[in-house]
């Protein structure tokens, strides 16, 4: 029985989800294609928990695992000379939801079917579209440095005031 939405708690923060969502949260310790199940279910749809819902239980399947954009900690004491710089990258997972259940139902296998067909859809499509960008990467910076050089070699820095002096004397010359 699918619910419309399901208020789940997991590495102590709270997550609204629902079906075929796509959240981040602290790391799990499982491999990328895993079922995982979140127990701490607060509420689902209308039904409230006091302080979690009895047998509910949301189904996800781990998309990926890894490290967030760092973050600098600068810690400065003024007028001590006393500066400390210090980074830190945080792990998350990335999860897709793909059911909520209620009443102790176990997470089908359809739904872990089902995930694993839209992931493997999902891993084809952008793989044959980052192969052009790569190939046309490839070829543009060889042509960039080449139209450098060519323009380089026939514009020089005493070339251009010759060319303009003379453009300008005979716009005056056109306006008399």
């Amino acid at each position: 029985m699918n619910m419309t939405f399901a208020v789940i708690k997991t590495g102590g923060k709270q997550y609204k989800v629902a079906a075929n969502d796509v959240i981040k949260i602290e790391k799990l310790d499982a491999e990328a294609g895993d079922i995982v199940t979140f127990d701490e279910v607060l509420m689902v749809g209308d039904t409230i928990g006091a302080p979690l819902v009895e047998g509910a239980l949301v189904a996800a399947e781990l998309v990926e695992t890894k490290k967030q954009k760092t973050v600098i900690i600068f810690k400065k004491r003024r007028r001590h000379n006393s500066r400390r710089r210090n980074g830190h990258r945080q792990l998350l997972t990335t999860v897709r939801i793909t059911e909520i259940l209620t009443g102790g139902a176990k997470p089908t296998i359809k739904a872990a079917a089902k995930a694993e067909t839209t992931e493997a859809v999902a891993e084809k499509a952008p793989a044959k579209k980052a192969a052009p960008k790569a190939e046309a990467a490839a070829d543009a910076p060889a042509k960039k440095p080449a139209a450098k050089k060519a323009a380089a070699s026939e514009d020089t820095a005493a070339e251009k005031p010759a060319k303009k002096a003379p453009a300008k004397k005979a716009d005056k010359a056109d306006k008399e």
